[in-house]
C-alpha cells in the first residue's frame, strides 16, 4: 500500500505523469515487493519549490508512504531509481531531487485497518 507524491515545480504534461507512474509503480513492485493494484500516486505540478534558496531551476520533491518497513538497502536501490526517472523523463538534475520514505503500522482501507 504505497503512496507516492510527486512534487515538481514545472509543467507535467500528462503523457510524461502516466510515464512516471508506470515506471515507478514498476521499480517499487520490484524493489519494496508492493503490487501495483494497491499503489496510490499523486502529483503536483508547478509547485514552488526552492531548493538551495532558490525556486529557478527544475526541482522534485518524491514522497513514499509505505505500510510495513523496507531494508535500507532497498530504500537506497529505491532512492536511485526515483532518481533516475525523475531525471530522465522531466530532465531534473539529480542534485535537486529529495526523496522522503515514510513507514506506518497502520493503513486504512475500505472502512478498517490492514
Amino acid at each position: 500500500m504505497p503512496y507516492v507524491s510527486t512534487k515538481v515545480n514545472i509543467k507535467i504534461t500528462e503523457e510524461k505523469e502516466e510515464i512516471i507512474r508506470t515506471k515507478l509503480s514498476k521499480a517499487i513492485e520490484a524493489i519494496l515487493g508492493k503490487s501495483e493494484n494497491w499503489i496510490m500516486h499523486s502529483f503536483e505540478d508547478e509547485h514552488s519549490l526552492y531548493f538551495r534558496g532558490s525556486k529557478s531551476e527544475p526541482t522534485a520533491f518524491i514522497e513514499v508512504k509505505l505500510f510495513g518497513k523496507a531494508s535500507g538497502e532497498a530504500y537506497n536501490k529505491m532512492t536511485g531509481e526515483i532518481t533516475d526517472i525523475i531525471s530522465s523523463v522531466l530532465g531534473i538534475n539529480p542534485l535537486r531531487v529529495y526523496v522522503k520514505y515514510e513507514e506506518t503500522p497502520y493503513w486504512g482501507w475500505n472502512g478498517n485497518n490492514f
